[in-house]
């Protein structure tokens, strides 16, 4: 029978998926893995694509990919149907990964600083010597006790690779730091203070009637938002009755243009609003009535203090309007109310986050469908499924050491603290007064570009790995990463090139002579004992008569889960914070900073893909800009595209105006990630640093970062520029090699 050209590519592109996803139930004899030559022979090329699932590393919720791989080539990335978190679905930051992979500014191999620090010259050495350096220094350390004055800092990392960092620096004896630039310190501290849970719970939207969000941009960049953008969709439009949302926040985001009611408030007043809520929630005796009971004998605080008529002016949100939606939540539950993003960045962060989340208990949304949903116990003993994340305080007390020539060596993975941490830290200034920085990092970021020793590492498409869900479905999930495609430099020889980051710490260990009770000469071989676990155990997703069996099984389907792995269920009822005003500093305008799309936080700003993706408010791209209420623009003059300078206590950076008439009175915008110093072609020089003169304000009560609580001035420069959004053109952005600031000298053959 003859088919057509659409049948024939709806059944190929049918079969493909279901190579990845439904062998697994089947596996298959081999596995394939082909390497692609520069110049393929024509008799090679067979037309015929294989797809392999891993696990994306672009941002940090764990979503599970297949990659569609033709003679060794990846040339597509689509969602693991299959997987928990995403379910198919994959997000813009995931799609991108291919440009991660064939960058042209990718480090090719091991460097070592010629020039002055922050000259960006450097000499490629092979993996023997830079490795060997390295040991030399760590050697010296130890040996002259010194070995505390060694700080490794990276992204939060949990799983595997979490543990062979934790465990590399605990035997060593130096430092791990977890570092993030827009930090959720606070919101961890208030999931272990209101449900006293370590792990970050997972949110049924999908299953709730009324949503209330403080703060949290979850259908943009907030938490995990594929898996919260596909419940959404079930709560919007799915086989039940529509949901009704209210979205509180002080910026108009994505989030709060699909609420069906966006509540603006007073930024920091989000907790005192919460408290109202409450007050109403127990004065009328609404919701879960035993509960409400608990609530007033368990915090010695005063609600009555906060009935909305009494607070009302103080927080900007209307009486009325906070009965109604105490009302409204607490009548036609299942109701949910969560929140993050600035609500937990100012100095009272903490009372914020723990108001709002108790919220949960008044109307029994605890650890019940369609509210919060308490995640279970780790997969394995030994392997954190809570990332390390350290604290701006903890920063601050880093850089004192450093000042006071305590830090003898500063390794960096994965986080780019010159470029994320405030002026106002003296991080900048200090990293001058420590002896040697190492970076592990495949581009040169910001902090590689000022380092001494450059060991790079595969892209996450390259390598092995695991993942474990900083935000879980409610159940007990393994993702595992696998190589889908043969190292890119990997022709250059084993001596250059790049390598798995776990490997080169293993290698670190040996030359130090220190065990790090592994069992294992390579970071594979780590991963696949450890799930040796789960195949003895018979349960979860996959399963086999043997265990070779059962690894092919979890590569095929992209790791293990197991949906009777919950978690037990809790009746405790909080203690709340002691009720808190927000601390601002002086200006005339409060400074809300927020993670784009795109680029979000800045780790995608070299990846031209990220930076062409609109945002989905403004649809700016390649830029920096400032969000501003039309009334203040008119008030000040002020036109789309006129420079304005933005000016803190700390410093200043200009941005390019974009008026808004959704954005509140006397409160700007503005997004970052922008302003790197390198970064490569796409990311150097373009834009502004916004980190750059946020003040050192810090919640007290968890040590954080204050990143919403700067206010700042405003003003034109006098000149004017396009600025780059979707229905506008824009010039190309620059491909020629002279606009790189990194200099390298290759190595000798």
């Amino acid at each position: 029978m003859a088919i057509t050209r659409r049948q024939f590519l709806t059944y190929a592109g049918g079969s493909a998926a279901g190579a990845v996803i439904f062998q697994a139930c089947g596996v298959p004899a081999d596995e394939l893995l082909v390497q692609s030559p520069v110049e393929m022979p024509e008799d090679m090329v067979s037309g015929l694509d294989n797809w392999y699932a891993t696990v994306c590393k672009q941002c940090g919720s764990g979503e599970g990919i297949v990659v569609r791989v033709m003679e060794g080539r990846a040339k597509k990335v689509e969602g693991n149907v299959d997987h928990p978190i995403n379910q198919g679905s994959h997000s813009v930051r995931c799609e991108a990964g291919l440009q991660s992979l064939y960058h042209p500014d990718r480090i090719r191999s091991p460097l070592v600083r010629v020039g002055e620090r922050g000259s960006g010259q450097f000499r490629e050495i092979s993996w023997d010597d830079a490795i060997g350096r390295l040991s030399l220094q760590l050697k010296n350390l130890s040996e002259s006790g010194k070995s505390n004055s060694a700080v490794m800092i990276t992204d939060p990392a949990s799983a595997h690779i979490g543990m062979i960092v934790d465990r590399f620096m605990s035997v060593y004896g130096g430092r791990h730091m977890g570092y993030e630039p827009l930090e959720r310190t606070g919101l961890r501290r208030a999931v272990k203070q209101v449900f006293g849970q370590d792990v970050m719970p997972d949110f049924d939207i999908k299953n709730t009637n009324v949503l209330l969000s403080f703060g949290a941009d979850f259908l943009n960049t907030w938490g995990s938002p594929v898996r919260y953008s596909r419940g959404y969709g079930e709560f919007r439009q799915g086989d039940r009755k529509r949901g009704t949302f209210y979205h509180v926040d002080s910026r108009f985001s994505m989030t709060a243009a699909n609420a069906d009611n966006w509540v603006y408030v007073k930024p920091g007043m989000e907790g005192i609003l919460a408290l109202s809520i409450a007050q109403v929630i127990v004065s009328e005796g609404l919701g879960d009535l035993d509960a409400a009971r608990q609530f007033t004998e368990n915090n010695s605080l005063d609600l009555d203090a906060f009935e909305p008529s009494k607070i009302s002016q103080k927080i900007g949100v209307g009486a009325e309007t906070i009965r109604h939606i105490a009302e409204d939540f607490a009548k036609h539950g299942p109701s949910l109310a969560i929140g993050g993003g600035a609500t937990g960045g100012h100095s009272n962060g903490l009372f914020n986050l723990t108001a709002i989340y108790a919220l949960n208990y008044l109307v029994g949304s605890v650890n019940n469908p369609g509210g919060v949903v308490f995640n279970p116990a780790p997969v394995f003993e030994d392997v954190p499924v809570v990332p390390r994340v350290d604290s701006f305080l903890d920063f601050q007390r880093l850089v004192g050491d450093m000042k006071a020539g305590s830090v003898g060596a500063l390794m960096v993975r994965n986080a780019d603290v010159w470029h994320g941490l405030s002026d106002s830290s003296g991080f900048k200034d200090a990293l001058f007064d420590v002896p040697l920085l190492v970076s592990f990092s495949g581009f040169m970021d910001d902090t590689t570009s000022m380092s001494d020793l450059v060991l790079p590492e595969h892209n996450y498409l390259e390598d092995w790995g695991s993942d474990i869900p900083d935000i879980g479905p409610g159940y007990q999930v393994l993702g595992i990463q696998q190589p889908v495609v043969r190292p890119f430099f990997e022709s250059r020889g084993s001596q250059l090139g790049t390598r798995n980051f776990g490997d080169v710490l293993i290698s670190l260990a040996s030359e130090l002579e220190i065990d790090l009770g592994l069992d294992a000469e390579n970071f594979q071989d780590v991963v696949k004992n450890s799930v040796r676990e789960l195949y003895d155990s018979n349960s979860g997703s996959v399963r086999s008569d043997s265990f070779a069996g059962f690894w092919n099984g979890l590569l095929q389907r992209g790791g293990w889960w197991d949906t009777a792995a919950i978690a037990d269920n809790v009746s405790t009822i909080p203690i709340l914070s002691e009720p808190q005003d927000p601390v601002f500093g002086g200006g005339e305008f409060h400074l809300i900073p927020f993670t784009t799309t795109g680029i979000g936080d800045g780790s995608g700003a070299s990846i031209p893909w990220l930076q062409a993706t609109p945002d989905p408010i403004s649809t700016v791209t390649w830029q920096t800009w400032v969000e501003i209420n039309m009334k203040d623009a008119e008030r000040m003059g002020i036109e789309e595209g006129d420079v304005i300078e933005i000016s803190s206590s700390v410093g200043s950076i200009e941005a390019l105006a974009v008026p808004n008439p959704g954005a509140p009175p006397l409160t700007v915008g503005v997004p970052v990630g922008q302003g790197h110093r390198a970064g490569g072609r796409y990311a150097k020089d373009r834009g502004s640093n916004i980190y750059a003169i946020l003040e050192a304000n810090i919640d007290s009560a968890s040590g954080a970062l204050a990143w919403a609580s700067t206010k700042v001035n405003i003003s034109r420069v006098g000149r004017s520029e396009p600025v780059s959004k979707l229905e506008n053109t824009y010039s190309e952005p620059p491909r020629d090699e002279e606009q790189l600031i990194i200099k390298i000298t290759p190595l000798d053959s």
